[in-house]
């Protein structure tokens, strides 16, 4: 049951306790050899609210009216507020041999003979809080698994089928409700495209174009989708990391978009690990192509900080930058 929170929701302050960012939990998860994937059973309803705070989540029913003892779905701040607690309650073991987000759980361990205690000191902080996992939901010492909407394994990652699915058995677009789902199932699946906002890039005209002069859907759009689909028959699979080592950002520029592929060099071998893309406003279209490519090195900078934080990064382009900047 959820209950609609509007008003009280606008009356509390926002509670800006960060979320971990989904690509570094992603990262930091492939490469392992067992993982166990965990979902707490109605995990905001384990959490007890603050008595004082109990009335303020009334409502009202055929029979009277009621309030939660415990933290409901809807409330604004709960998905901060169930991180803290799990962030507490699993502080020496995240980064190490778990992974949270909000109430998904992860254990994973680089070796199989080590799996079973690494299981075993997670499940002695949840009972220790008395947090019940739901086992419909639960898949303990497998190779690869789902994970924050990706499928990860000890030597990849790779896109999730569902998804995948989901966007190649749609049809043509109707009207902008369905442009607009098909633009969020390509933004899903953006760190797996190469050049997406070139790709991306004949919907947004779409949905620029219908503003102006309604909705219509060329031959131009359907050869972009059908290309779309095409290339999401086989798509790239994505590259673990490797601590410390040294990254390459390859960097191209187009009259609409900057696409870049982060990649890591094993072996001889250059293997993607992040594809980004940009579309540009009409006013950087404009810019001149040194400026463009500056704009693309700043973007990706900031979008790919934890890289950039992590690792030294070469950056290749056609242009002599360094000489420029």
């Amino acid at each position: 049951m959820c209950i609609d929170y509007t008003d009280l929701n606008k009356a509390c302050p926002k509670d800006t306790f960060p979320l971990p960012r989904i690509d570094q939990l992603v990262d930091t998860t492939s490469g392992h050899q067992m993982l166990s994937f965990m979902d707490a059973y109605s995990g905001y309803n384990q959490i007890k609210m603050n008595p004082t705070d109990e009335e303020v989540t009334a409502f009202q029913t055929d029979r009277g009216l009621y309030y939660y003892r415990v933290m409901s779905f809807g409330l604004k701040n709960a998905r901060a507020t169930y991180q803290r607690l799990m962030n507490k309650i699993f502080k020496t073991l995240i980064g190490r041999n778990m992974e949270v987000y909000i109430d998904d759980m992860l254990v994973k361990s680089l070796e199989k003979s080590q799996h079973i205690s690494d299981l075993e000191q997670c499940f002695r902080l949840l009972r220790h809080y008395n947090m019940r996992l739901n086992p419909a939901k639960c898949a303990f010492g497998v190779a690869s698994g789902k994970f924050l909407g990706f499928m990860v394994t000890h030597r990849e990652i790779e896109a999730n089928p569902e998804k995948i699915k989901a966007l190649r058995d749609m049809v043509p677009s109707k009207n902008i409700k369905e442009v607009q789902r098909l633009n969020g199932r390509i933004a899903a699946l953006s760190r797996f495209l190469a050049h997406s906002g070139d790709k991306y890039l004949p919907f947004f005209k779409i949905l620029r174009g219908a503003r102006n002069s309604g909705f219509q859907w060329t031959d131009e759009f359907q050869e972009a989708f059908e290309q779309l689909r095409k290339y999401l028959a086989s798509p790239p699979l994505l590259s673990k990391l490797i601590s410390r080592e040294k990254l390459y950002l390859y960097i191209a520029i187009s009259a609409q978009a900057i696409s870049s592929v982060l990649v890591l060099e094993e072996n001889a071998t250059q293997c993607p690990v992040y594809y980004v893309s940009k579309i540009l406003y009409e006013t950087e279209g404009r810019y001149p192509l040194a400026d463009m490519t500056a704009l693309a090195l700043v973007y990706y900078a900031r979008k790919l900080r934890p890289y950039f934080q992590a690792h030294s990064i070469g950056v290749y382009t056609n242009l002599p930058l360094k000489s420029i900047l």
